[in-house]
């Protein structure tokens, strides 16, 4: 007696298969794409360079903080959950106060600070040095 393959049923489970695989990776794809990684809040430390005293301040986005002569806002913060290293950013905003003839409201710093490398937006000023810390 001569023994046959069912090519057909072979052939469809192959196919069935693959596109199981494929489905299953198109929704893992949608889930993980889902995830904000925006967060709500912002750290920042900020230094006085004249009494070298530094201060953690929490920032809620898009309010303003006023810390002594500085008026700070973040406008929006990320992480990049993917990297080993992850890379935290954050959309700055700063008005030093004490300059009340402008009227213009004019920005000290306004730009993206990223946490590893802050010396590619740098913010300028006599008195205080700020830098990003964390986002959550």
């Amino acid at each position: 007696m001569l023994l046959k393959k069912n090519i057909k049923v072979g052939k469809f489970n192959y196919n069935s298969i693959i596109l199981i695989f494929c489905f299953l990776l198109f929704l893992t794809q949608k889930v993980s794409s889902d995830k904000n990684p925006q967060g709500q809040n912002t750290d920042l430390k900020i230094l006085d360079k004249i009494s070298s005293k530094n201060e953690l301040i929490k920032l809620n986005n898009k309010e303003e903080y006023i810390y002594k002569d500085l008026s700070i806002k973040s406008m929006k913060c990320t992480n990049s959950e993917l990297d080993d290293n992850p890379e935290i950013k954050a959309y700055i905003q700063v008005k030093d106060l004490t300059k009340k003839d402008n009227k213009d409201n004019v920005f000290v710093f306004n730009g993206w600070m990223f946490s590893s490398s802050p010396s590619i937006a740098p913010f300028d000023h006599p008195v205080y040095d700020i830098w990003l810390v964390g986002c959550y």
